[in-house]
């Protein structure tokens, strides 16, 4: 099998959809002698910033010299970065190697998997194979019945910012949403939480005091912050003093504390992470499409938000970073996301939108999205493709201007090829 064949096959329509369930990806992996089993995990859920506190995680650890596994998702340029080892992605030869390994147990199934399920299942025969030491396991929807809540009782879960996304699959209220979060925490596990949704958090100590699990806060007054700009941030954390981290959002400082909040759990469980491996972990993360600046005459940003507690995030971002200014924005949106509350929360920093659809068929038409940003009262313009929508903003801009692309992690790669 080719590496194109086996991304036919794991993108095949025999595994389309989304189904809600741990017992297909149970089913699989037994067939392949579980390989999860042989692993241990940090467990991430939550709305936002799950991807970077795994990739700062992993970048920590992998510094601390551990044989390291990522597990992301949705990957932004190539397929491959939804798993990687020590910071490398996947090579397409053992991706082709693996797919065709696990292609006659997957077809042998009665109920036939998902291709969410399908890429977990890999991804663990994966990091078996190349004996990971710990993985960073980004949950792909929720956490209860998430594929990747396989996996035992795992060295800390944690649960990253609450925010109201998926709601057509996890329930319509904060509560319900996180009551499906909270799946992953399993009995006398460790536990840390993001905090700051007190009906979300409300739920989250009551499963922890459920599952006798040991719970732990980040506490963000003890965050000190230094520099601040479009190369990334310094900061204080309690006793770390000056760590630096190239991630320019303003929110990746409190994504930072998670962090380090579960270093020092990490280290009660013996876990050798010294203090330069943190330092020099922080510094080499990347995380693409967050915040992530693609040229600066002008300035490009990249934002994968695609839920409103994204937006605002990027908004305050944007704010903090240049005061006062108006920006031009390349938008496209799920058309099944939360729109208004999206664009409510933009236009009232836009100069003008180019809208553009991105490849994927929940895509919201351009014309559409750019008839609803007409009607809140800024300019939007419908452009033929993302590349034309980029071309466009970076003309309108100017040398000293701003542009920011954001809506959907799904155009986040079409953007980024651009530069």
């Amino acid at each position: 099998m080719t590496y194109e064949e086996a991304l036919s096959f794991i993108h095949s329509v025999d595994w389309k959809g989304s189904k809600l369930g741990l017992e297909r990806t149970q089913e699989l992996l037994g067939k392949l002698q579980n390989p999860e089993k042989q692993l241990k995990f940090i467990h991430i859920a939550g709305t936002n910033g799950k991807g970077s506190t795994a990739a700062m995680l992993a970048s920590i650890l992998t510094e601390a010299g551990y044989c390291t596994g990522l597990y992301t998702s949705p990957f932004i340029d190539r397929f491959n970065e939804r798993m990687q080892i020590n910071g490398e992605q996947i090579p397409d030869q053992e991706l082709a190697e693996l797919t065709e390994y696990i292609l006659p147990y997957a077809k042998a199934m009665e109920d036939s998997p998902t291709e969410f399920e399908l890429i977990t299942a890999l991804a663990m025969v994966w990091f078996a194979r190349r004996k990971c030491e710990i993985v960073a396991l980004e949950a792909g929807m929720g956490g209860e019945l998430d594929s990747t809540n396989v996996i035992d009782v795992p060295e800390i879960a944690i649960i990253t910012a609450m925010g109201l996304d998926h709601v057509a699959e996890l329930g319509p209220g904060m509560a319900d949403i996180a009551r499906a979060k909270a799946g992953i925490i399993k009995p006398r596990g460790s536990v840390i939480i993001y905090g700051g949704n007190p009906e979300a958090d409300q739920v989250f100590e009551q499963v922890c005091a459920e599952k006798n699990a040991a719970l732990y806060y980040p506490d963000f007054t003890k965050i000190i912050p230094k520099d601040f700009d479009l190369t990334g941030q310094r900061f204080t954390y309690q006793y770390w003093t000056d760590l630096r981290i190239p991630l320019a959002g303003s929110y990746q400082m409190q994504n930072a504390a998670v962090v380090l909040e579960a270093v020092k759990v990490l280290r009660s469980k013996g876990w050798r992470i010294d203090g330069e491996a943190v330092r020099q972990g922080m510094m080499a993360t990347r995380w693409p499409a967050r915040f992530e600046v693609l040229r600066q005459d002008p300035v490009f940003i990249v934002d994968g938000g695609h839920n409103p507690h994204g937006i605002r995030a990027t908004a305050e971002s944007l704010r903090r970073l240049f005061p006062g200014k108006k920006f031009t924005f390349v938008t496209g949106v799920m058309a099944d996301k939360d729109v208004e509350s999206i664009l409510g929360l933009i236009v009232p920093l836009a100069e003008r939108f180019f809208t553009v659809r991105p490849n994927n068929p929940r895509a919201m038409a351009a014309e559409e999205l750019a008839a609803r940003i007409e009607k809140l009262g800024a300019p939007a313009v419908p452009c033929a493709s993302v590349a034309d929508g980029v071309a466009k903003a970076i003309e309108a801009e100017g040398a000293d201007g701003v542009a920011c692309a954001l809506g959907s992690l799904y155009m986040s790669g079409e953007v980024r090829s651009c530069f």
